[in-house]
């Protein structure tokens, strides 16, 4: 998101837009796959651990509170990121930006496998959570500007990556997770470092910095005076809290051994992944990308109450089909609303830092509604209080959304960089 291309805010005709996935991968060079490679173990951060999280409580005693905060700590310090990726791409340059986040990646992965309590596991996921913000927001520009064919063809590829990631983090931390919760870890950390070796050896040297985009730390904050723009952030900010209510708590709340939540958890990852790339632009097509927001805010909405009504009734069973389900309007939502954000831009302003803006709020919401969900389940005395809450953060979502006005906020068309930076949210 941070040293992609300064474009103008409307899209380009596309005419190549149907060229085909392995067309693609047929044509793309050493560093494209690269790239590809560490995103993928990057996008496993997340579903890696959800399938561990009873296991962790078991081995380290620890309450529901502080287990999400491995979630709150992690996307928080992704919060603050946002602010400073920009920043420090153009300070040193992409490539080092890149192989630090990595480095980052490796060494909490990797130290995380022997913490010997809570509090040192979530001090990791901070360092993790920052080295995923650096490696990310870089590594969509270097896909973007070394794949060889269109533009569409380059997001097409980075999709796949962000498909093979959400739904391959949860199997590989729910097998592993049925040796050891460590396991997990010390997994990801072996293929990271793998992959940041690569990177490090193949990816181009970073250029003067005179080729590149100038950003300030403060550039981010001043996009949200956009009142569009402003508006549809705090919209996906409560969504987001939604999202996150399920990753964070769903787990908690199911209290199934790692291979079932690991396969609950893929299903998900999986709908999330095909809605984003098929639904998404259908959708749009025929309601618009406003309305594409709305509906599928309103159908999140559905599912939350159905998770909540699975807690009451004591059926596990049908709050793994709410987190399955709960994939299809993610991955629409992942989409539509970046690309609602991003069709507010202003002209005069990088499109990069005005997502960084947008991103960094919708981060807010993730990190406060992590953090809250255990809270709000012993305040309330229920295990469903998060899952109404997150009925009550999509009404909010569907309020905020229905007052962004603009002829570009209903168009049915969704720029292929919607999906690139929606992906972003992971």
């Amino acid at each position: 998101m941070t040293v992609t291309e300064n474009r103008a805010a409307s899209p380009t005709p596309r005419p190549d837009h149907h060229e085909s996935l392995m067309e693609t991968f047929r044509q793309q060079p050493r560093t494209v796959w690269v790239t590809a490679f560490a995103a993928v173990i990057a996008f496993m951060g997340i579903g890696l651990v959800d399938p561990i999280l009873n296991s962790i409580a078991e081995a380290l005693n620890a309450p529901p509170e502080k287990l999400t905060l491995l979630f709150g700590v992690y996307v928080g310090v992704q919060c603050v990121a946002m602010l400073l990726t920009g920043w420090t791409a153009y300070r040193f340059g992409p490539k080092r930006t890149l192989t630090v986040g990595l480095a980052f990646i490796v060494v909490a992965a990797g130290i995380s496998a022997f913490a010997s309590g809570i509090d040192q596991l979530i001090a990791y996921r901070v360092l993790w959570g920052l080295g995923n913000a650096l490696f990310i927001a870089t590594a969509l520009a270097f896909i973007v500007s070394a794949a060889k064919g269109s533009q569409h063809g380059a997001i097409m590829l980075y999709e796949a990556a962000l498909g093979v990631g959400l739904a391959v983090g949860p199997l590989l931390g729910a097998v592993l997770g049925e040796w050891s919760w460590r396991a997990p870890f010390g997994g990801t950390a072996l293929l990271m470092l793998i992959g940041a070796i690569l990177c490090a050896v193949m990816l181009p040297a970073d250029g003067p910095r005179t080729t590149r985009v100038p950003v300030r730390i403060v550039d981010p904050l001043k996009a949200l005076r956009n009142r569009t723009l402003l508006i549809t952030s705090i919209g996906s900010a409560f969504y987001t809290g939604a999202l996150f209510t399920v990753i964070a708590w769903a787990p908690i709340a199911m209290g199934l051994r790692p291979i079932y939540a690991g396969l609950i958890f893929f299903g998900w990852g999986l709908l999330t992944a095909l809605a984003g790339v098929f639904i998404a632009p259908w959708l749009a097509e025929r309601v618009g990308q406003k309305g594409g927001v709305i509906t599928a805010i309103g159908t999140y909405a559905v599912v939350m109450a159905l998770a909540a009504v699975g807690v009451l009734a004591g059926q596990v069973w049908l709050i793994g089909l709410a987190v399955i389900l709960s994939g299809l309007p993610s991955g629409v939502l992942n989409t539509l609303f970046t690309g609602v954000a991003m069709s507010s831009g202003d002209a005069s302003m990088p499109r990069s830092v005005s997502s960084a803006g947008y991103s960094f709020l919708r981060w807010m919401g993730a990190a406060v509604s992590a953090v809250l969900v255990a809270h709000l389940a012993d305040w309330f005395g229920s295990v469903s209080a998060p899952f109404w809450f997150a009925v009550l953060y999509c009404l909010v979502a569907v309020f905020a959304v229905s007052f962004v006005r603009g002829r570009a906020a209903e168009e049915h068309d969704v720029d292929d960089e919607a999906a690139l930076v929606g992906a972003e949210e992971y």
